[in-house]
């Protein structure tokens, strides 16, 4: 009982993480239609900014909590700036093509990002010493004591935040609502005064805000990090969001969940070998009984 509670937390933890990037997927997806293969990597730029902002910080002796938010609002704003050059350049040139186009394209930058940094920092493994240590001993029995990390608690606890003030910027704001008109109909939205390519900035922006924070995250969970850490969570957050819904903000949510779960337990009580394939397995039968995801709405034919 109390090793399966630990792979619970542990799942939530590393499902979190896929949740915060999956959202930069399905924004995406719901206002252009097309998929940023390049999000992984933005993922990745996020976690390399942030380590090179706390060793840098570790050199001044900043407080902690303050080091915290200096990092990840850097994070965010370096990230931010990929973002929107991302789609200025690699996306908006190409906006009325045929699809493939853009998914070439998005496939190229997603290549072009990982050598950049890789030609930048190295192909080694970038480590980082512990900095947020502690935490709860919650439950004991057989000589195994499950553990909640103050580190597992912040995760958790700022993607819920971070879901909750997404769902209200949607949903309440000028900003949410124009992107909800881009989603229905850009010409439309355009014609009744929308700034459709702002719009559209402005979500890849947000998108790769969340995914920094993110990449933190999981440079500060695991400690260790490399150029190539964008490919494979990016295509996890990516089956996460399609699992969930895609163009659904709690669906990826819910997705991400899903995916670090049967990812964690079937390492736990499996092969970890072939925990991949048995999270890619997962989605088919979902996408095979119902192919517009766990919470997502059938695609309607505009006439």
């Amino acid at each position: 009982m109390e090793y399966f509670v630990q792979q619970l937390i542990n799942g939530v933890t590393l499902g979190a993480i896929y949740g915060l990037i999956a959202i930069g997927y399905t924004m995406v997806y719901g206002i252009i239609g097309m998929i940023n293969f390049a999000h992984g990597e933005i993922f990745m730029i996020g976690a390399f900014v942030a380590l090179i902002a706390f060793l840098l910080l570790g050199f001044i002796g900043t407080w902690l909590p303050l080091a915290l938010l200096i990092v990840l609002v850097l994070a965010m704003m370096f990230t931010a700036v990929y973002g929107w050059s991302l789609e200025r350049i690699a996306y908006r040139p190409l906006r009325g093509s045929p699809r493939l186009a853009a998914l070439i394209s998005a496939i190229g930058m997603s290549i072009f990002l990982q050598n950049l940094v890789q030609l930048e920092q190295g192909a080694k493994v970038k480590p980082l010493p512990p900095v947020i240590t502690g935490g709860f001993d919650l439950l004991g029995g057989g000589g195994f004591v499950v553990k909640l990390s103050f580190m597992q608690i912040i995760i958790v606890v700022l993607t819920t935040v971070l879901l909750i003030a997404f769902s209200f910027v949607i949903n309440h704001t000028t900003m949410g609502r124009a992107q909800r008109a881009c989603q229905q109909d850009s010409k439309m939205a355009a014609l009744v005064g929308i700034n459709v390519d702002r719009t559209i900035s402005m979500t890849f922006v947000l998108g790769a805000s969340l995914a920094a924070v993110a990449g933190m995250m999981f440079m500060l969970y695991y400690g260790v990090i490399d150029f190539f850490i964008g490919f494979l969570a990016g295509i996890k957050a990516f089956t996460a969001a399609v699992l969930g819904g895609i163009g659904s903000l709690p669906g990826a949510v819910l997705g991400g969940l899903l995916i670090g779960l049967i990812e964690v337990f079937w390492s736990a009580y499996f092969s970890i070998e072939y925990k991949d394939v048995a999270a890619f397995s997962i989605l088919v039968m979902v996408l095979i009984f119902r192919p517009s995801g766990l919470l997502g709405k059938p695609e309607i034919e505009k006439v």
